[in-house]
């Protein structure tokens, strides 16, 4: 899991951390290895290098100085949090994953999953807030172009800006191939007609990926009816709505977009016409291991509030935790967290080392959101009464853990992926 090599300008990430050493610059080390691999024989590793045990460090002190303590404000005032926001680009840890190029710091999916976990363990309404620019900057990453990449990925980097990425629609959700949004070619423009829903962080995006229909034949084929486009909130006819109140992760904005006659200029169009559906789904492989790592920070926190409860409630004479029916509860969560956070450590590693990983990409969001739930969900049954009351800090962990098992991919079409990729295995090994 060693982590990629960037220039010094590491130290940017502690420079307003608060009593926190600054570290070394990145380098091209590798991660502490087994006997068996200093041999030169091949075998796993599952230390993290003294530059990703920093970074994660770092998270975790950001997490607890900056996100805990203003968590449950965010939380009841449903404000967006952008003094966080600009605290974590003050500090590098919004800009961390773009590309040294781009002025970013060029770490990994799974370095960024590191910081994922520990933001979420602070609260995962201000962690979406704050991380979700990747999956509104990832259509770039993968298929723009180096104009593209310099003028919106650069423009991230110098200074605190949110994205937005808008494939969702009031009619399709999971079935893309439903998406209505039309942009239609008029000599160097597209004219963007559409409306998007469920939006994250829509009312505040500088500019938004945008998967429109280009094919306007409704027999055209999915994987060549849709392209993905880069739309500036700014340009005449786009127009952000109410902000939704929703369940749980309030501190994370959510609206519908309506596109009325956008002029979208030929440059802004994402690789090729027609493309957009593989540029569309290509981003979750590299953003659902990251969900994940969200899910996993909420399940952790879920398990140290009911731990903690455990050893100071008493029933029948004695602490809660030493009833076995409240420690095999602390037991069954301990499992669930330890057995997604292997699974989307994979994912990510997987991606960072050039592999397809939609399998385990869906295998460890799925089971990270389910973990989740069920850790919430059981916090709140082990502070009992206490559990249901806003006072306590375990029942937004389980209004905020639901939205796991929906956004970016339900949890039901995870495994449709999964099934298809198990199935079509088993077909290929029989021919």
């Amino acid at each position: 899991m060693a982590l990629r090599g960037v220039s010094g300008v590491w130290r940017n990430l502690t420079n307003n951390i608060n009593k926190l050493s600054t570290p070394r610059a990145f380098t091209h080390n590798k991660a502490p290895r087994h006997e068996d691999q200093a041999e030169g024989k091949p075998g796993l590793n599952f230390d993290l290098s003294p530059e990703q045990q920093e970074l994660q460090q770092l998270a975790r002190k950001f997490a607890r100085d900056e996100i805990i303590p203003v968590a449950a404000q965010y939380d009841k005032s449903g404000e967006f949090p952008w003094p966080v926001i600009k605290k974590a680009f003050d500090v590098g840890l919004l800009t961390a994953p773009l590309p040294v190029k781009y002025g970013g710091l060029g770490i990994g999916i799974l370095d960024a999953c590191l910081v994922g976990e520990e933001l979420s363990y602070g609260c995962t309404g201000i962690s979406t807030a704050t991380t979700t620019n990747i999956l509104g900057q990832m259509p770039v990453l993968i298929a723009g172009n180096h104009e593209q990449k310099k003028e919106y990925i650069g423009r991230m980097t110098k200074e605190a800006l949110v994205c937005s990425y808008g494939v969702t629609e009031p009619g399709a959700g999971s079935d893309v191939a439903g998406v209505k949004t039309t942009a239609v070619k008029k000599g160097d423009e597209y004219i963007l007609n559409g409306q998007k829903m469920w939006i994250t962080n829509a009312g505040h995006a500088n500019w938004y990926f945008v998967l429109a229909r280009t094919n306007l034949d409704p027999k055209a084929p999915t994987g060549k009816a849709f392209s993905g486009f880069i739309v500036e909130r700014a340009w005449p006819g786009v127009t952000p709505g109410r902000k939704e109140q929703n369940m749980g992760q309030r501190a994370s904005d959510t609206r519908g977009v309506t596109f009325e006659d956008v002029r979208v200029p030929a440059k802004n169009l994402l690789g090729v016409e027609g493309a957009g559906f593989k540029i569309a789904m290509g981003a979750f492989d590299r953003t659902r291991p990251a969900v994940a790592a969200g899910a996993v920070g909420l399940a952790r926190r879920a398990l140290d509030e009911a731990t903690k409860y455990s050893l100071q409630r008493k029933t029948m004479g004695k602490l809660i935790c030493d009833h076995q029916a409240v420690a095999f509860m602390l037991a069954d969560m301990a499992i669930g967290i330890e057995s997604s956070r292997l699974c989307m450590l994979q994912s990510a590693w997987e991606i960072d080392h050039g592999k397809r990983n939609t399998y385990l990409a869906s295998v460890a969001k799925a089971l990270a959101a389910d973990v989740a739930n069920k850790c919430a969900t059981d916090a709140v049954q082990i502070f009992g009464g206490a559990g249901f009351n806003s006072d306590y800090p375990v029942e937004k962990l389980m209004r905020d853990a639901k939205i796991f098992q929906i956004y970016e991919g339900t949890a039901q079409i995870q495994r449709l992926i999964i099934s298809r990729h198990i199935i079509n295995d088993m077909k290929q090994s029989a021919a």
